[in-house]
């Protein structure tokens, strides 16, 4: 019963006591905030103009020197672009030029009993002729022989219709007639393109056209051919040319 009725004075005490602490916090608190309001010193009126009043502008820079022009002494000219110009001032002296006589002294005309190599009658400054005749004559320059053009090499290999070079050839071998071709009644024409060696010997050959059964025969019979060497300007070039193999059957 003791400890119930303690439990129940000090629940009845409680509130009261939370009331006076939480006011005295208060206190402390507003106590702590006044204090440092009442101890407030003034800041001195100069200090504080100097940090509220902006610098001095620095000073201008000085004038760039001038530099000093000279009077320049214009010289009248007594001619401008050929003419004759009015002068501005008056000259104190007037120079006047004096012509030398140029007309020839008698007495100096000519050397006192000539001169070695001289012309009868004298000749006026000197001995006629005699500077030219002293001065040994120079032959000009014999003209460059003239450069000889060699003729441009002959081309290696030239193109030659098939009609023109029929005329040139030495040995013609006539192909020989495939028995198939023959029983299968097959005829016509093989069309070879041939390179001719310089000797006239064939070199290559390239079919254009033709029957299959006929091409072995005719290739075999041109590569047998000869001809004469062409000539281009005195040496032998290649020619190519076109070659008709006809294969037609008698009767």
């Amino acid at each position: 019963m003791f400890e119930q009725s303690m439990m129940e004075l000090h629940r009845e005490k409680r509130p009261w006591t939370m009331a006076i602490s939480f006011g005295l916090q208060i206190m402390a608190i507003l106590v702590a905030l006044a204090i440092p309001l009442l101890n407030y010193y003034d800041i001195p009126v100069t200090q504080l103009s100097t940090f509220l009043v902006a610098p001095p502008p620095p000073p201008p820079p000085p004038p760039p020197p001038q530099a000093v022009v000279k009077p320049k002494k214009v010289i009248p000219r007594e001619f401008d672009a050929g003419q004759l110009t009015q002068p501005k001032k008056i000259p104190d002296k007037v120079a006047i030029i004096e012509e030398e006589d140029l007309t020839p002294v008698a007495g100096i005309a000519g050397v006192v009993g000539g001169v070695p190599g001289g012309s009868a009658g004298g000749s006026l400054g000197g001995v006629l002729g005699g500077i030219i005749s002293n001065t040994p004559a120079v032959a000009p320059p014999p003209p460059p022989p003239p450069v000889k053009k060699a003729p441009p090499p002959p081309p290696a290999r030239i193109r030659v219709g098939g009609a023109v070079q029929k005329a040139r050839l030495l040995r013609q071998v006539q192909p020989q007639y495939p028995p198939l071709a023959r029983q299968a009644r097959i005829q016509g024409t093989v069309k070879l393109t041939a390179e001719i060696a310089k000797d006239g010997s064939i070199e290559k050959l390239e079919v254009i056209s033709g029957h299959p059964l006929l091409i072995p025969a005719a290739l075999q019979a041109v590569k047998q051919w000869r001809y004469k060497p062409t000539l281009l300007n005195g040496q032998a070039v290649e020619v190519v040319t076109q070659i008709d193999v006809n294969f037609t059957l008698s009767g």
